[in-house]
């Protein structure tokens, strides 16, 4: 067991690094893009707690499980109206599905056509296949 001392940084050999193994951040270390990033989502999260209704909130927050893209775009949709004072009050739950469905009908829905090859039989006008038996 002695021979686990602390080790000084000048002590490290080449290709080793003094960061802390157990992903722990440095002190003094700041990650400011993080940073502002939780910032803006505990300022979204905010805001739409005092618009949303509580049945409303739990149910953006159920969907989000499954369909994170659409709760994406319908909370972006919600803090910008609120931003702007356009929205006349909380948004309940009804509410929240009209718009939900509102984001679901705006994206087309992509269609596969099928053009199959036509072959003529020129010996033949009848589709009559009894002569082949």
């Amino acid at each position: 067991m002695d021979n686990l001392q602390s080790v000084n940084v000048n002590e490290i050999p080449d290709g080793f690094s003094a960061t802390d193994p157990t992903g722990g951040a440095q002190p003094g270390a700041s990650d400011a893009p993080t940073a502002k990033r939780q910032e803006q989502k505990a300022q979204k999260e905010s805001i739409l707690e005092q618009v949303l209704t509580p049945d409303a909130l739990t149910r953006l927050r159920r969907i989000k499980l499954v369909k994170s893209e659409k709760v994406e775009k319908i909370e972006s949709m919600i803090v910008s109206m609120a931003m702007q004072k356009k929205l006349p009050g909380k948004i309940n739950e009804g509410k929240l599905i009209e718009m939900l469905e509102g984001i679901g009908a705006k994206k087309p829905e992509s269609t596969i056509n099928i053009q199959r090859k036509k072959y003529y039989d020129s010996d033949s006008d009848d589709d009559n296949d009894d002569d082949l038996l």
